[in-house]
């Protein structure tokens, strides 16, 4: 992992976030305008010009779209983004707008716990869906004579890494498109299309937003076809943001940087705290220097997330331990401010042993935090 934020690429990351996506200063305006409400807008004359209808297009979302852009293909002018009700939104438009009865499509079998629903509707329109693990570079095994290969790293919830590049590559050779969930790292920690990915897909209700407050998700690619097939999926679902969960994640994207680089600092702290631990095994956090994944993920990525992944001996100590703790919410998500935690089994779609703990570290203080952790595990003991 590069030890700056600054590439050749323009300014720091800091600054980015700050200015993603802002208009051009106005007189007395506002710097980010206020979220649009509109169902409709006047067009007298042919239909013409950027805002039509509230369904196709709306001039909150357009700033989001840039600001994301700005961060996921800094320095590109070939790259579209489109942003959605959810990041489920955003898996599925890229999903059914790119594949037909008889393609074949390559999945994680360790991804998103969403995914085997995805997998059910895709194989009922007689699409093939072949899965692999992420860890490996496993997929190339099930590469063969498929039109989308869909990669998740790190892997959530088992933090598992493999080499975007290099997958991209063979998919590219047989002319496979490729899209990357990047919602764990974020566009701060990873930039798939830098890396060869056709899509970069994400959930920004996670830590892209970063306060637990707003469902969203964007698809940025630089394929043009590919993602006019998304726009025009988005348009016949419908499946659009509110323009104040826009404008909210736009607002909240200035704080990106300063989120991304206090959460990722203390999860590797908070790793390291736990490699202490005899009841703790598992433990999984690409930023620490003997994880499997993190000689890959250094090559390939410049943070490695606010996501620690563990197992407690039982189902009861995990329970136990959750409930423990005083200073982190046991809730689904991750990503947040707040930090929160869940024993992932509670589920069953993932396949993980009853004890293991996905944790998401917040932006507390770090030594507060960690031994609220420490107290709850000597609360726990035996």
């Amino acid at each position: 992992m590069s030890d700056t934020t600054r590439g050749t690429d323009g300014p720091g990351d800091g600054t980015r976030a700050v200015r993603a996506g802002l208009p051009e200063p106005v007189k007395h305006e506002p710097t980010l305008p206020g979220p649009v409400f509109a169902a409709h807008f006047h067009l007298p004359g042919d239909p013409t010009g950027p805002y039509t209808y509230g369904r196709d297009e709306n001039p909150t979302w357009t700033l989001l779209e840039q600001a994301v852009g700005e961060l996921e293909a800094p320095g590109r002018d070939d790259v579209e983004t489109l942003v959605f009700a959810s990041g489920m939104a955003a898996i599925s438009a890229v999903l059914f707008s790119q594949l037909r009865a008889g393609d074949a499509v390559v999945l994680p079998d360790d991804g998103y716990q969403a995914l085997p629903l995805a997998r059910a509707q895709l194989e009922a329109y007689g699409i093939e869906v072949r899965t692999a693990p992420t860890g490996g570079d496993a997929q190339l095994e099930v590469l063969e004579g498929a039109k989308l290969l869909w990669i998740e790293t790190p892997s959530n919830p088992g933090l598992d890494v493999c080499d975007v590049r290099r997958l991209a590559d063979a998919a590219h050779a047989q002319g496979a498109l490729v899209a990357v969930d990047n919602t764990l790292a974020t566009p701060l920690g990873q930039r798939p299309l830098e890396l060869g990915a056709d899509f970069a897909v994400a959930s920004g209700t996670k830590q892209l937003t970063g306060h637990g407050d707003v469902l969203l998700g964007y698809v940025a690619g630089r394929d043009a076809e590919a993602m006019a097939a998304v726009r025009r999926w988005r348009k016949i679902v419908g499946a659009i943001p509110g323009p104040m969960e826009a404008w909210l994640a736009h607002r909240s994207i200035a704080t990106l940087q300063l989120r991304v680089e206090r959460q990722n600092a203390t999860a590797l702290r908070l790793a390291e705290a736990l490699r202490e631990r005899p009841e703790v095994t598992g433990l999984r956090y690409p930023g620490l220097p003997d994880d499997p994944a993190h000689k890959i993920a250094s090559q390939q990525m410049r943070r490695y997330g606010c996501v620690v992944s563990f197992t407690l001996p039982s189902r009861d100590r995990a329970d136990r331990f959750l409930d423990a703790l005083r200073l982190v919410d046991d809730a689904t998500s991750f990503g947040g401010v707040r930090s929160t935690a869940e024993r992932r089994g509670r589920w069953g779609g993932d396949a993980v042993p009853e004890g293991f703990v996905r944790f998401s570290v917040g932006a507390e203080d770090p030594e507060d935090l960690i031994a609220d952790v420490l107290r709850a595990l000597d609360a726990t003991a035996g």
